[in-house]
């Protein structure tokens, strides 16, 4: 999922929207498997200074210390000590709006460090001088809309966007970091905002975000979807690669509506069976990992998340998603796409597998986010 930053906040009181309730008022809650979400909570623990440290909803360095301590007590002490952490620490709040969730993945693609006809699909590199724009460097009579831009010699201007990039706007500047073979796929990087590859050499390679030019994140799928060419159930992930599939002369027409455009970095892979790196610099873990909107929540939050996916085929082959999806996950990542309290989108994995599956999740959910006791929020002083 593709990173973005925040700024500090100052304190205040619990966010508006917020409507405090019970454990014994989430249905499934007494069902989950609580040792599985401790695991996924104590990756903040184990990362100093990560937990609740900044954005809207935050703690001090001290009671995340405690809180922490208090998890690692209850870790390997089985299911019981786990959920009985999470109810000592935290007080539930269900979110008051109307709930979405979706899925992502990590693909697993082939490629290669020299481009080809085989492989002519290049993931760039961050250019040099690229900055995010924030109330302490933004220029005067910045565009609202662009979330970055590029520091030079004469103060901080645009970067281009996706179709002139396409066009080859940055073809100079020597910034191709690996190839694809399939420009299609390339694009589906970019909205997954890592992968796993596997090299012509024999090597394995993950690559992860690095930035991005800053322009609005369009999803495609919606373009198509406002030009009658189908529906928000038909396009999803698999409708919208047989789109592509039946569509070749406009293709790049279509990848162009999207202006927003990311930029890669190679991350070492330590564990072969840990995730991508999320926005909270930690791996991420497949059904456990919630990538949220940071103007609304914070990295670190454990989140009750609540949906149906009855409809969603083949979900025995990731394991622990359940047609019923009542559980605990962990807000550790973020994207452009992710816009508003009670959106999220969850980490199922990495391959093909996960990918069918991902693609197929938009459905109706409701939030309830444990807030731990004594937190601090921005957005009750608002």
């Amino acid at each position: 999922m593709v990173t973005e930053e925040t700024e500090a906040a100052p304190a205040g009181k619990t966010p508006d929207g917020f409507v405090e309730t019970g454990f014994d008022a989430l249905p499934g809650w007494a069902d989950d498997n609580h040792a599985d979400a401790l695991s996924a909570f104590l990756r903040f623990c184990r990362s100093s200074g990560t937990l609740l440290s900044k954005g809207p909803i935050r703690l001090s360095a001290e009671r995340a210390d405690e809180i922490c301590k208090n998890a690692l007590a209850a870790e390997g002490a089985g299911n019981a000590a786990a959920r009985a952490f999470f109810e000592a620490e935290f007080v539930p709040h269900v979110i008051d709006a109307k709930g979405f969730v979706t899925g992502y993945y990590e693909p697993e693609l082939a490629a290669s460090r020299t481009q080809s006809g085989a492989f002519p699909a290049p993931l760039l590199k961050a250019p040099e001088g690229l900055v995010q724009i924030t109330s302490s460097n933004r220029p005067r009579n910045w565009p609202e809309e662009l979330s970055h831009g590029r520091q030079t010699a004469k103060g901080i201007v645009p970067l281009p966007d996706r179709p002139a990039i396409m066009a080859g706007a940055l073809a100079e500047e020597g910034l191709d970091l690996v190839y694809l073979s399939d420009p299609v796929e390339a694009f589906f990087v970019h909205v997954q905002g890592s992968a796993r590859l596997r090299l012509t050499d024999g090597a394995a390679m993950r690559v992860g975000y690095a930035g991005k030019t800053g322009h609005p994140y369009t999803s495609v799928a919606r373009v198509l979807v406002n030009r009658g060419e189908g529906t928000p159930e038909q396009l999803t992930m698999t409708g919208l690669r047989k789109w592509f599939v039946d569509n070749p002369d406009r293709r790049d027409e279509l990848l162009g509506q999207n202006r927003s455009y990311i930029f890669f970095r190679e991350v070492e892979i330590e564990d072969p069976k840990d995730g991508p790196i999320g926005a909270a610099g930690l791996p991420l873990v497949a059904g456990r990992s919630l990538a949220v909107d940071l103007a609304h929540l914070s990295l670190g939050l454990p989140i009750f998340l609540e949906t149906s996916l009855s409809d969603v085929k083949d979900l025995s082959d990731v394991e622990g998603l359940t047609a019923d999806l009542r559980r605990l996950v962990i807000a550790d990542d973020t994207g452009s796409s992710i816009k508003g309290a009670a959106r999220g989108d969850l980490f199922v994995g990495s391959g093909l597998a996960a990918g069918r599956i991902a693609g197929d999740i938009r459905h109706a959910a409701r939030m309830t986010v444990l807030l731990p006791k004594s937190a601090r929020s921005e957005r009750g002083n608002r």
